[in-house]
């Protein structure tokens, strides 16, 4: 693409492309609006969060300035005020505004992906693939991730306005207004000033200090929000913590083997998860290949930076999406699914363009009789692969109805993490199952060799349910002699 040209305009045929893209994200994840919440942060964001019980003003004021669950997002926790507004506690609304979100994200990923490749089929292929991917399910079929989707949607929005050859002083306003919203939907945006200054420099070419200039107070806006998200984490129980104690070079290299999983999971999305346990001791040999995987790709990117700016920058972009998620700051995970529903929009973007440019080469190749059916053939297997996508998220969606789907789903896979024997105990005794749950945590302690944090809250777990149960018992016979 040539930084100089003018973006696109926007004709007739656009409409049914983006009416192509509401129909594909509503047949995908619409069947979630049938979902019940899980036990899994909706109790925190929703169950008892009295901050989203009414519209007075203490409670105005208390989304303006509280943290919930370690995360400063007062624009997420009012759309989930306005969800308890129109629908109290019925799941169905809050999943149908996740839906909505996400089919909205999908548009603003085809307006951003034509406006940077110039290119109908590229724009939807992306957006087709980002709105159907298996590895979506997790951030939309689950309401506690509603930050994620409505941060992306500013996100979207500001890059959409600010990635152009001349930005005028009205659309960097707007820039600035659009990454606001999003650091306050959820603290990921800090990354979008990076990633729009190397667009400046290289796609744009601009001189770094003059671009470096230009993101002065978005970087200010985003270090601030950063400050006050890192003061909210004041808490790590939960998740999985075997990582908390690696040095910082022990995460870069348990990292470079996570962000070849990633990408395998963009390829091939099986056995999908809650949650994940990969592996961070004698793993020397994966450290290896991945980092020399990671350095020759880069080394590839460089060597192609003249011909294929865009590759270089994709790349950047990719890597700093997945910045805040990669543990240099702790947090309770090493990885998830939720992670990508950013960065796959800079892979199926790069997907998408490689395949034009594969199919244009050859049918450049061929022979006259067989150019007119280059299209024909570009759309049909492009629609083959998002409908082979479609057909493994309606495979997997199921998981994600209720907590009993989500966990029985999690001892499938991670049978040996706490935090899961912990969640579906919860499950049994939220569903007045007690003794089960009782026998789920005894089992977990012998099983699972939980840490100490861990072994406390089972322990009291069980020791609480117990005489809970103990007490409904002897209740009984008083209760028939009256």
């Amino acid at each position: 693409m040539e930084s100089r040209q003018t973006i696109p305009s926007f004709g007739r045929g656009q409409h049914l492309i983006l009416g192509s893209l509401v129909v594909v994200g509503l047949i995908a994840f619409w069947p979630t609006v049938e979902f019940d919440f899980v036990n899994w942060d909706d109790p925190a964001y929703v169950w008892h969060n009295d901050l989203i019980k009414s519209l007075s003003p203490a409670n105005l004021y208390g989304v303006a300035t509280e943290a919930v669950t370690r995360n400063y997002a007062p624009l997420t926790i009012s759309t989930l005020l306005m969800d308890h507004s129109i629908w109290g506690m019925q799941p169905s609304g809050y999943h149908a505004t996740n839906v909505l979100l996400h089919v909205l994200n999908g548009i603003l990923v085809f307006l951003l992906t034509r406006q940077l490749s110039r290119s109908d089929f590229v724009g939807w292929l992306t957006a087709a693939l980002f709105l159907v991917h298996p590895v979506q399910i997790e951030t939309v079929a689950w309401i506690s991730s509603r930050k994620g989707l409505l941060s992306a949607s500013f996100i979207l929005g500001a890059l959409i306005v600010r990635l152009r050859p001349e930005p005028s002083a009205k659309q960097d306003l707007w820039y600035g207004i659009l990454l606001a919203a999003a650091l306050l939907s959820k603290a990921l945006a800090v990354v979008v000033p990076p990633i729009v200054l190397l667009y400046d420099v290289l796609i744009a070419r601009r001189r770094f200090r003059d671009a470096l200039v230009r993101q002065v107070i978005p970087g200010l806006m985003a270090l601030l929000l950063l400050l006050m998200t890192m003061s909210a984490q004041h808490s790590i129980l939960g998740g999985v913590r075997g990582h908390m104690d690696l040095s910082l070079l022990q995460i870069l290299a348990v990292d470079s083997v996570i962000m070849w999983r990633y990408i395998g999971m963009l390829i091939w999305p099986a056995d999908l998860c809650v949650l994940y346990d990969p592996p961070t001791s004698r793993i020397s040999g994966l450290v290896i290949v991945s980092s020399v995987g990671w350095l020759l790709s880069g080394r590839l990117m460089w060597k192609l930076r003249k011909r294929f700016p865009m590759l270089l920058w994709s790349s950047l972009a990719f890597l700093l999406l997945l910045v805040p998620v990669l543990n240099f700051v702790r947090i309770t995970t090493l990885m998830n699914d939720r992670y990508l529903y950013l960065p796959c929009v800079v892979f199926f973007a790069a997907a998408s363009a490689g395949l034009q440019r594969l199919l244009t080469v050859l049918a450049t190749a061929s022979d006259s009789l067989a150019r007119p059916f280059a299209a024909v053939i570009r759309w049909s297997l492009s629609i083959g692969l998002v409908l082979t996508a479609l057909g493994c998220t309606s495979a997997h969606l199921p998981v994600w109805r209720n907590s009993f789907t989500l966990w029985n789903h999690a001892m499938e896979y991670v049978p040996h993490l706490p935090v899961v024997r912990m969640q579906l105990a919860l499950t049994h005794y939220d569903s007045g199952r007690t003794r089960q749950a009782i026998r789920i945590l005894q089992r977990a302690l012998l099983e699972c060799e939980p840490d100490e944090a861990d072994r406390r809250r089972m322990n009291d777990a069980v020791l609480s349910w117990t005489e809970e149960l103990s007490q409904r018992t002897a209740s009984r016979p008083a209760a028939l002699l009256k």
